[in-house]
C-alpha cells in the first residue's frame, strides 16, 4: 500500500474513469473524506466525543459548505469550480433534511469537487483547502 491505504484499494481509477463519474458518486466519496478530515482536525482539541460531533456540525452541516464554497470561490481552481458546478447541477434521488435546497445542491458540489480531488490523489491540494476551510471557520467562531 502506498501513500493512502484507503484510495489504493481500488487502483484502477483513472483520471478517465474518474471524470465519468457522476457528482453524486464523487460527493458520496466527498462526504466521507471530509468527514473523515473534520473529525480528525477536531480530535486534536482534547474535548469529549458529545463536544467533538457538536464543533464537526458546524463544518459538516450542508449551510456550512454552501458558505465555503461562496467564501473560498477565487480560491479554486477553474477545474475544481467545473466539478463543483456539475455537483450543484446534478439531479439527485435524496434530499435534504435540515436545510435549504440551495445549501443543499452547493454542499453537494463542494463533496463532489472533494470527492474528485481525493479519488486524483490530490491529497496536498485537500490539504490546502482544508487548511481555508479551517481559517474561514475560525473567523466566523471569533466573530461570534
Amino acid at each position: 500500500m502506498g501513500e493512502n491505504i484507503f484510495r489504493d484499494i481500488n487502483k484502477d481509477l483513472t483520471e478517465e474513469d474518474i471524470l465519468m463519474l457522476s457528482p453524486v458518486q464523487l460527493a458520496y466519496i466527498g462526504d466521507a473524506v471530509y468527514e473523515l478530515m473534520i473529525r480528525t482536525n477536531i480530535l486534536n482539541r482534547g474535548k469529549s466525543v458529545n463536544e467533538m460531533h457538536k464543533s464537526s456540525t458546524l463544518y459538516a452541516k450542508a449551510e456550512g459548505q454552501s458558505e465555503v464554497v461562496h467564501e473560498l470561490d477565487s480560491f479554486f481552481t477553474e477545474k475544481e469550480k467545473q466539478i463543483i458546478r456539475r455537483g450543484r447541477n446534478a439531479k439527485s434521488k435524496s434530499s435534504s433534511k435540515n436545510s435549504n435546497i440551495i445549501d443543499y445542491k452547493y454542499a453537494t458540489g463542494f463533496e463532489a469537487m472533494i470527492g474528485y480531488l481525493y479519488l486524483n490523489r490530490e491529497y496536498s491540494r485537500l490539504g490546502e483547502i482544508f487548511e481555508e476551510i479551517k481559517m474561514t471557520f475560525n473567523r466566523k467562531i471569533k466573530d461570534k
